[in-house]
C-alpha cells in the first residue's frame, strides 16, 4: 500500500502526545501552541509522522513539532519523512509562500532535510518559549 497524506485534526492530538512522550527528551506541546494547520503521512490507516504549518504575514512560514511514530519501523518510514517535508514545501509554494523554517534536533531528520537542499544552520540555537 502507499504512504498517504492528510491534514492533522483535533482527534489526532491524543495519538501526537504519545509518540512526543516516547521520543527521550520530548514533551508534548500544549494543544493551544499547534496550529489548525498541521499533515499526517499514513499507511493503512496507521500514522508515521506528522508536522505542523504556522503561518504569518509575511511569505514565511514555520514548519515545526515534527514527531513520528517509535513504532513504525517499515522500510518506507525515511520517505514517510520526505513525502512529510516536500508535501509542506508544495503546500506553501502554492499559498505564495517564498521561504520556510523549522527547528531540527533528532539527526536523521536533519539529514532529511539536508538532502531535500535545506540550508542548515552552522551554529545551533536554542528553542525558547514563555508561557503566558
Amino acid at each position: 500500500m502507499e504512504l498517504n497524506i492528510r491534514r492533522l485534526n483535533k482527534s489526532d492530538y491524543k495519538t501526537l502526545v504519545k509518540w512526543w512522550d516516547w521520543w527521550p527528551g520530548w514533551q508534548a506541546p500544549p494543544l493551544t501552541l499547534l496550529p489548525d494547520t498541521g499533515l499526517i503521512v499514513e499507511k493503512n490507516g496507521i500514522g508515521i509522522v506528522a508536522g505542523y504549518i504556522y503561518m504569518t504575514n509575511s511569505k514565511a512560514a514555520l514548519f515545526d513539532w515534527v514527531i513520528s511514530n517509535p513504532e513504525y519501523r517499515e522500510s518506507d518510514r525515511k520517505d514517510a519523512i520526505t513525502l512529510l517535508i516536500q508535501a509542506t514545501e508544495n503546500v506553501l509554494k502554492g499559498q505564495g509562500i517564498k521561504h520556510v523554517f523549522s527547528f531540527v534536533r533528532h539527526k536523521n531528520l536533519l539529514n532529511v532535510h539536508k538532502e531535500l537542499e535545506w540550508e542548515i544552520d552552522k551554529i545551533p540555537s536554542h528553542e525558547i518559549i514563555k508561557n503566558l
